[in-house]
């Protein structure tokens, strides 16, 4: 017996017949028929499981065999689902109580009384604006003072040496070219370069006073021999003699005469600052046994001037250069002088000899230190002669 309740019979719908034409009227008068129950809806059916996704690529080999590769087919993956973007939680109410955030958790939920995100809030006229800005650290006003002080001291320094040295030609290369070139000066420069038919001195008289001299003779260049005394040839001696030129002066008032000497040597650099360095130390330029000698011109106001008449004298070893420079002065009456005085010892202060009184130690050093300066150009061509 089946479990399901039976169903009442339903009685059947009376059919109504269409109303004759005698006009006769349908009773009505007949109970009407009991409503039935609905049926009940069967279960539905449930849906079939989808098909099983169809494999992607070549299908598997059989036996084991490889599977055939197929170069102008290329394999895609299949195609993800589409993500669903999860609704976003509803803002917490305002007041709520919130739990305690988990590990990594950031509460991005404004606070009470919080602005709009990055807006900073308003600031008087005198505040800062900037509300994430680094402060730079104070640094001391001494210590930036110090620090530009030594930056343009270095400048200078390092300006002026490079200046120096481009204007000098201060490095080894151009000393030797020097060098060498100043010992070919006696046959190369001109006469007039070597021994200026006048000489100026700024301030080289007595008391600062300006002194000119003019020249009067110049002597044809020669050797050495009897142009210096017996010893002082044989200090010299080491350097060798190349060749001496000589020329004789006349101050303004004709009353002074000079007589201005060139020795090049054969030495080479070493041996003219050894030569240098003897003088220096033993002071050899100061020894009156250690005199140059004069030259006297014929038909000149220093016709005269001998050795005798030798009054002040000064000499000058180059190191820079193959030369030794001098100067030996006198006066142009013929007198004799019974003491000489070096120059260094006649420009002295409080010096009271005749030669001392008159100038003439001034007059022998001012010669000696144009003639050594006229070299010194003259051997660099690219340098201006003083």
């Amino acid at each position: 017996m089946s479990t399901q309740a039976r169903r009442p019979a339903v009685p059947p719908r009376p059919v109504r017949r269409p109303q004759e034409a005698t006009g006769a009227v349908a009773d009505d008068s007949a109970p009407p028929p009991r409503p039935t129950t609905p049926p009940r809806p069967a279960t539905p059916p449930r849906p079939a499981a989808p098909p099983a996704a169809r494999p992607v690529g070549p299908p598997p080999a059989e036996d084991g065999a490889a599977p055939p590769k197929d170069p102008a087919r290329r394999i895609f993956p299949a195609f993800p689902a589409p993500r669903t973007t999860p609704p976003a939680p509803a803002p917490p109410e305002p007041g709520a109580a919130r739990g305690r955030r988990g590990t990594g958790a950031v509460d991005l939920a404004p606070r009470p009384g919080a602005g709009a995100p990055f807006a900073a809030a308003p600031r008087g006229p005198g505040q800062d604006q900037a509300t994430t800005r680094l402060r730079p650290v104070p640094r001391s006003p001494r210590r930036t003072a110090a620090a530009a002080v030594c930056l343009v001291l270095g400048l200078g320094l390092v300006a002026g040496g490079a200046t120096g040295t481009w204007l000098t030609g201060d490095s080894p290369d151009a000393a030797a070219d020097s060098f060498t070139a100043g010992a070919a000066l006696w046959h190369e420069a001109p006469v007039d370069r070597l021994f200026p038919p006048t000489v100026r001195g700024r301030k080289a008289g007595p008391g600062g006073a300006d002194r000119a001299w003019t020249r009067i003779a110049v002597a044809p260049d020669s050797g050495c021999a009897k142009a210096f005394d017996p010893l002082l040839a044989s200090v010299l001696e080491p350097a060798g003699c190349a060749r001496l030129l000589r020329a004789t002066y006349a101050d303004a008032t004709r009353s002074e005469v000079v007589t201005v000497g060139l020795l090049f040597t054969r030495a080479d650099r070493q041996a003219m600052t050894d030569l240098r360095t003897r003088f220096r130390t033993e002071k050899l330029g100061q020894r009156r046994d250690l005199m140059p000698r004069p030259y006297p011109a014929e038909d000149t106001p220093a016709e005269g001037f001998g050795d005798a008449q030798r009054a002040s004298w000064s000499l000058s070893v180059l190191d820079d250069l193959p030369a030794v420079v001098y100067a030996v002065s006198g006066f142009a009456d013929g007198r004799e002088i019974t003491e000489p005085q070096s120059a260094a010892s006649a420009t002295a202060d409080g010096a009271t000899s005749a030669p001392a009184q008159a100038g003439l130690g001034h007059t022998a050093l001012a010669h000696t230190e144009r003639a050594a300066a006229r070299l010194r150009a003259l051997s660099q061509p690219a340098t201006e002669e003083p």
